[in-house]
């Protein structure tokens, strides 16, 4: 005999195989509940004065049968049944109300976040016979931004629904609204920035930009929620109340995917997880998982796997041993500790065999680097902001073939390439990782050794993206990590690149106040005054015309 879910303390033998028997019940399809069955759970309800509820499938069969106390009852872990996007869990929930009180918030939060076919109630007479009845179903998307429609009932022996009829025509119009807007092949995901009111920070640029790693990463943005709050919550970041708005929000919309600009701490991402069955990411997350489809070479790969472990290994954390209200319950005891510490102490080893790959090809780079020392040959490092133009400019420079798109970070992996000056003169010129407003630390570290590249350079070509509305700002943020990362002393000339896209005359201006180059990479302008200036820093006054023009 299965279990009876839920608050079995202080209840007789007698009353829990009373609960018991419910199991054996089954419900005709077409039926919301038999007459008999409801009569039962109110009589057993008003004897024991608890709620009494049923999980109960679209063939009829009892999954679960819970007991609560006498304001409420907890739903046990329902992820076995899946849902498809736009699709019901396939599951209905009815339970006993004790004072006849219609259904309560958290009956229509959990509707709403469990995307069940039904939550219903059940009023209790002072005989404990059904008296009222409450239902409540979820909506499509609409004008008036409804989630679900209430129907009360005077009497539960009003009910006259088919209910298999009733949940295939609910569930066809769910569908309906969802691959109206779906794009074959994405996930659809909604961006969440949650701020401090007092703050500064910059909300609409960092959403748009979070928009862009979002696009470059797959997804398909059908949303964005600003969140502003007194202080942040330690464990969902904004208050209880408002996550599970958000997240109902998502659902109704279709989401699959909720992405916070900020990086969540271990608790908040469990937290949140466990409000809903959509993916819950941070910025972080979907900064690795860029990194992870865009990095070629055996190096590359390595190190995002790095990243990916170091960010994962303190977010293996094992569910709580009480039920949520949710999603919590049974699979969070007994043996899932162990295999959580061999998870953690595999994560470790692995760790520590990457580290150590690393170092064999880091110490094959440092000869590389030290044998272009001791042949004298000056190395320029172009560095910048993503989706600048980096690889454009070294295709230009060097007529090489680097991949290039209109995309965030699209190189990973260091690409050297020579680059021939008039008098026999050369130099190596290399392309780094583009970089960001807050780059995470894991990344940060797992790329240092690209980044060393940059310590061995003569001089840093510094591309600004001369079109962008906040180009000033990331000219900042990129001078900024390299002061931290012990650059700032290093000569840098600045390259102010698609000056094709604000006119040439503006361009100039700009990178004129700051001391500057401007050039268009992919229109191949500019290029002539750019290498001069690069042959100045290097080589003294002495220009490329003038060499020129002596050959």
């Amino acid at each position: 005999m299965r279990q009876v879910e839920g608050k079995l303390s202080g209840l007789k033998p007698s009353e829990i195989k009373a609960l018991e028997r419910i199991y054996r019940r089954k419900i005709p399809p077409q039926e919301v509940i038999t007459k008999e069955l409801a009569r039962y759970m109110t009589e057993l309800s008003r004897q024991i004065r608890r709620q009494i509820g049923i999980i109960v499938d679209r063939n009829g069969e009892i999954c679960f049968v819970i007991v609560g106390d006498s304001k409420e009852i907890v739903i046990p872990d329902l992820s076995r049944w899946r849902r498809g996007r736009g699709r019901l869990r396939g599951l209905r929930c009815i339970h006993t109300h004790l004072k006849d009180e219609p259904l309560s918030q958290d009956d229509l939060t959990d509707l709403a976040l469990l995307r069940l076919d039904l939550m219903a109630s059940i009023g209790v007479d002072e005989r404990g016979l059904p008296s009222t009845f409450s239902m409540a179903y979820l909506l499509p998307p609409n004008p008036e931004g409804e989630l679900w429609r209430v129907e009360n009932y005077k009497s539960f022996y009003d009910l006259d629904l088919d209910f298999i009829e009733f949940v295939s025509a609910l569930e066809d119009e769910l569908e309906k609204s969802f691959t109206a807007y779906e794009v074959e092949g994405r996930e659809r995901a909604i961006l969440v920035s949650v701020v401090p009111k007092r703050s500064n920070y910059p909300v609409e640029d960092a959403l748009e930009e979070l928009k862009e790693l979002a696009e470059t990463a797959g997804l398909e943005v059908i949303g964005t929620v600003v969140q502003r709050v007194n202080e942040l919550n330690p464990k969902y970041l904004m208050g209880s109340g408002k996550a599970k708005e958000l997240m109902m929000k998502a659902l109704q919309t279709g989401a699959d995917i909720i992405v916070f600009d900020q990086n969540l701490t271990p608790v908040q991402a469990e937290s949140l997880s466990e409000l809903t069955d959509l993916k819950v990411i941070d910025r972080t997350q979907l900064i690795l998982d860029i990194f992870a489809k865009r990095a070629h070479t055996r190096e590359g790969k390595l190190k995002v796997e790095l990243a990916q472990l170091k960010y994962t290994l303190p977010r293996l954390v094992g569910r709580g041993v009480a039920m949520s209200r949710l999603m919590g319950g049974i699979g969070g005891r007994g043996p899932g500790e162990t295999k959580l510490e061999i998870d953690r102490r595999r994560i470790k080893e692995r760790i520590h065999r990457i580290e150590e790959e690393l170092k064999e090809i880091a110490s094959s780079s440092v000869q590389r680097r030290s044998k272009r020392k001791k042949a004298g040959v000056p190395v320029v490092s172009i560095v910048g902001y993503t989706n600048v133009g980096k690889s454009t400019l070294l295709n230009a420079l060097t007529n090489s073939d680097v991949k290039v798109e209109n995309k965030l970070f699209v190189t990973l992996d260091t690409t050297s390439r020579r680059l021939r000056f008039p008098e026999e003169r050369e130099i190596i010129i290399t392309d780094t990782v583009g970089f960001i407003r807050n780059l995470p630390k894991d990344l940060l570290d797992a790329f240092r050794s690209t980044l060393e590249e940059l310590y061995d350079a003569n001089l840093l070509l510094h591309v600004i993206d001369v079109s962008h509305p906040r180009f000033k700002e990331q000219m900042e943020e990129v001078e900024s990590l390299l002061r931290r990362i012990g650059l700032g002393e290093k000569p840098i000339l600045r390259v102010f690149n698609k000056m094709d896209l604000i006119g040439e005359e503006a361009a100039r201006r700009i990178a004129e106040k700051y001391g500057g180059v401007a050039i268009s990479a992919v229109q191949k302008e500019g290029l002539y005054s750019l290498l001069q200036r690069i042959e100045e820093i290097l080589w003294g006054t002495r220009t490329l015309k003038e060499a020129l023009a002596s050959s």
